[in-house]
């Protein structure tokens, strides 16, 4: 990463000469050093830091000069720095570890120096002393900010006081960065039962020898730190010492990586299940960690047989849910259970020390074959003009649960739009509270409701449930009302309906299939029975003007 932010941030530097840019740099960080420590009066040692860890402040800097030259550079350099203020401010939070991109919503609105505020670098310097590598400072500024605001005695004390709990400074390090609420003063209780339940997986439960054994820096304990982290975020901030406490929660923690654990709670969590189970999943299934969880292809069907689903359950679901058959990713198996509407149903087999029930069948089925006229079709897709956007169709497809079959083909085809659109329109039919396996029979039926953009649909779905007074669910029975104009098909129809009905003209209370589908001269022609005088009505009061006779 300092590599790859270093060729960044040489490559602004254009009119200077390649072979001069590390000279440029140098010198520059030397320049900025002397000006920090003998203008601005802060201490060397972390002038230096700020200067060492800013590159890419310090490369706006340089390229403010104009021309260079490699002689006169440094006493431009220090000319300028004479007589032009900088934001120290956007030096000491890049040299912390936080990334420029942040400094709008960070950087004090009107303040230019660390002398105009009165705390900011005096706690950098306690944290600094007491053991925070400078680097990585900004994890505490921007996840809490609550550090910053302590003065720098009040700031030793709370320190001491972590340190009271039994934990060495390195140790107090890790947990701080991991877990920067510790020093909000309005979190006591939360913040001391975190401390009891470190010590105990530190100190009952071997942890801390565990750590040690593979080193004891700030980084080893930061890292170990982080991955309970995970868990404590899972549990609720709550017994993280009870849930992970045992030889198979400390080994996950010891023998597994940060990228690991996160994945895991990720992908189990995708089953809308309670964060404390998937936290009690993985602590207690650590072979599901083994397991290939994106790509593996596994066949539904099967998988729903080797789970228990009694023979009549898996013709029901062969009948009914034809769009989810077939071969997925195990990436996608999350949202096709959610498809299936058996999310909870799943989550309930492999739970409670039943994770081998998946294990198992992983291993059953090491080599599935995938449809043969389905990956013909993929071919097809891969060699057309579009390839990339066409691709990203049908991954959205499989990532809201549809199965490598036919049947996701054709409705592929019906769709338009590009990924995002798509996911953007399935989301807001989401968020009027349909169902998940509810919407995705739905897009089976009618695929073109995808096509309509979210305020299209938001503005539809509120008309019929506000006006026409229906609930949200009932749109599962006739999807293609969201592809009908609002304007100038939709309320018009609803609204001679309703005259004719509150005219006392018609008893019969016509299905919204009916009012809307129904094309133009057959429903000209049921008013013309309902009374000889409605269509004139209709076509004076209702019919679209804009619309041709």
């Amino acid at each position: 990463m300092f590599l790859y932010r270093q060729v960044c941030t040489t490559s602004k530097l254009s009119k200077i000469p390649w072979k001069y840019k590390k000279f440029a740099i140098t010198q520059g960080q030397k320049a900025l050093t002397d000006y920090l420590h003998a203008t601005r009066c802060i201490p060397y040692a972390y002038a230096d830091q700020i200067a060492k860890n800013s590159l890419t402040a310090l490369t706006n800097l340089i390229t403010k000069l104009g021309s260079f030259s490699p002689s006169n550079f440094p006493h431009n350099l220090n000319k300028f720095l004479r007589y032009n203020p900088i934001n120290e401010f956007e030096f000491f939070f890049e040299s912390i570890g936080i990334d420029p991109s942040k400094f709008p919503s960070l950087l004090p609105p009107n303040n230019f120096f660390f002398s105009e505020d009165g705390t900011l670098l005096d706690v950098a310097c306690v944290l600094n002393e007491f053991g925070f590598p400078w680097d990585k400072l900004g994890v505490l500024y921007v996840e809490s900010g609550c550090a910053f605001k302590w003065g720098a005695s009040e700031l030793k004390g709370r320190l001491c006081d972590f340190k009271s709990y039994g934990f060495c400074n390195v140790q107090v390090v890790g947990i701080c960065l991991a877990f920067p609420f510790v020093f909000n003063g309005q979190r006591g209780a939360e913040v001391d039962a975190l401390f009891c339940d470190l010590r105990v997986l530190f100190e009952e439960f071997c942890l801390a020898g565990c750590v040690e054994g593979k080193g004891n820096s700030v980084d080893d304990w930061y890292g170990v730190c982080r991955k309970i982290r995970v868990f404590f975020d899972l549990n609720g901030g709550k017994n993280i010492g009870e849930r992970i406490g045992g030889n198979k929660g400390v080994g996950v923690i010891v023998e597994h990586t940060e990228g690991e654990l996160v994945q895991a709670a990720e992908y189990f969590c995708r089953f809308g299940v309670k964060k404390e189970d998937v936290a009690r999943l993985i602590l207690e299934g650590e072979e599901l960690l083994e397991l290939d969880l994106e790509m593996r292809v596994v066949n539904v069907l099967k998988l729903l047989k080797h789970f228990g689903m009694s023979s009549n359950g898996v013709e029901d679901v062969r009948r009914d849910y034809a769009h989810v058959l077939g071969t997925v990713k195990m990436g996608n198996l999350p949202n096709v259970m959610r498809a299936l509407g058996l999310h909870e149903w799943f989550f309930d087999k492999i739970k409670d020390g039943n994770h081998r029930l998946l294990v198992s069948f992983v291993a059953s089925y090491p080599n599935e074959v995938r449809d043969k006229g389905y990956l013909g079709r993929v071919k097809a897709i891969r060699a057309s003009r579009t390839p990339t956007h066409n691709m990203s169709k049908l991954d959205f497809l499989h990532a809201i649960g549809f199965g490598e079959n036919a049947l996701t083909m054709n409705v592929y085809t019906q769709m338009h739009g590009t990924s995002g659109e798509l996911q953007k329109r399935f989301d807001c039919l989401l968020r009027f509270g349909i169902e998940f396996s509810k919407v995705c029979k739905m897009i089976t039926v009618h695929p073109k409701i995808l096509s309509q953009n979210p305020e299209s649909l938001e503005q539809k779905i509120n008309f019929f449930c506000q006006e026409m007074g229906h609930s949200v669910e009932h749109l599962a029975t006739f999807p293609a009302f969201l592809c009908f104009d609002l304007e100038n098909r939709i309320k018009p129809r609803y609204r001679f309906h309703m005259w004719v009905m509150e005219e006392g003209l018609s008893s019969k209370n016509y299905s919204i299939a009916s009012m809307v589908a129904t094309s133009n001269r057959n429903f000209v022609a049921r008013a013309f029975k309902i009374h000889p005088a409605a269509p004139k009505h209709w076509f004076e009061q209702f019919y679209p003007s804009n619309w041709p006779l």
